[in-house]
């Protein structure tokens, strides 16, 4: 079974690590980090993760403008996108749902929940 790959986009390096090395701990996947929109976007094409969990509060680019642009790219257009957002309320649910994102994860996160959550919300077994 080959390694799941994950891609975080958040300009907070916090959040970054601390992602990071709870997906690498708990569920063993292989995890690559970007700062910004555009350099997740760069990420996404050159690594072709099998998720890609994106802040929606980031300075340039935001979290909805980075994946409307990863939607309109070939390359990265069949990803899946999880939101890491302070912002969960239930319509913003639904616009997230209604633009085609996978689900939304309230931070803060609870970094040992976080792999349980990224693959019940893509339908993964957690033994893949």
């Amino acid at each position: 079974m080959t390694k799941k790959r994950i891609l975080v986009v958040d300009n907070e390096v916090y959040i970054q690590e601390v992602a990071k090395i709870c997906l690498e701990t708990v569920a063993d996947w292989e995890v690559v980090t970007a700062s910004s929109g555009q350099e997740g976007i760069t990420q996404a094409e050159s690594y072709q993760p099998d998720a890609i969990l994106l802040d929606v509060m980031m300075p340039d680019m935001d979290g909805i403008t980075t994946f409307e642009k990863l939607q309109a790219n070939p390359a990265t257009k069949r990803i899946p996108v999880i939101l890491l957002t302070a912002k969960v309320q239930a319509s913003d649910r639904r616009r997230y749902a209604q633009l085609g994102m996978k689900a939304a994860i309230a931070k803060p996160f609870n970094p040992l929940e976080l792999a349980n959550q990224v693959a019940t919300a893509l339908g993964w077994n957690q033994e893949n």
